[in-house]
């Protein structure tokens, strides 16, 4: 229990995160001891604008994976739309069968093959390009997290990220095999 001059009486609790402040005040002098409780400052309010603040840097970061993913998604789709319309204006009016499964042909396995087939005017390969552009995009937002981690020395989140680009490394090799 604190005591402060005029009978004033200032009865705390904390016990938890919360603290309960109990205040009791005589009639007289009211509007004078108002006016001092009103005046001390509230730490806690500093602390937790302290705590929503970004710096700069951080704000940065932030920009360039937003725009990364949000760029890296638009091309791809785009890459994938241009070779969908062009595979479409050559083969669209072809019929369809489905009496038996085929399956990819071998220069669309591997991302080698599809800049090849790319190369040489495949409208197949320029779907298949847009697609691994789409792939590639949250990959390369993990290696770029990954950098900027090393770059900042924040070691929980390198493991973290590392971690993740493990997976998505096994995810995309293990396709293969």
């Amino acid at each position: 229990m604190y005591k402060f001059d005029g009978d004033f009486h200032l009865l705390s609790s904390t016990q938890s995160d919360n603290e309960v402040v109990a205040i009791a005040l005589k009639p007289k002098d009211l509007e004078a001891q108002a006016s001092t409780v009103l005046s001390l400052p509230n730490s806690c309010e500093i602390e937790d604008k302290k705590n929503l603040i970004k710096t700069l840097s951080e704000k940065q970061l932030e920009t360039l994976l937003s725009n990364l993913l949000k760029y890296g998604v638009l091309l791809a789709s785009t890459v994938v739309l241009i070779g969908g319309i062009l595979y479409l204006i050559r083969h669209g009016s072809e019929p369809v069968t489905y009496n038996f499964f085929q399956g990819e042909p071998s220069e669309f396995r591997s991302p080698v093959g599809v800049i090849n087939a790319v190369l040489s005017g495949s409208r197949r390969g320029i779907i298949q390009l847009g697609l691994l552009l789409l792939i590639a995009t949250p990959v390369l937002r993990v290696i770029i997290s990954l950098l900027i981690f090393i770059w900042r020395r924040e070691f929980i989140y390198v493991i973290v990220t590392l971690l993740v680009l493990a997976s998505l490394t096994y995810s995309l090799v293990g396709a293969y095999y």
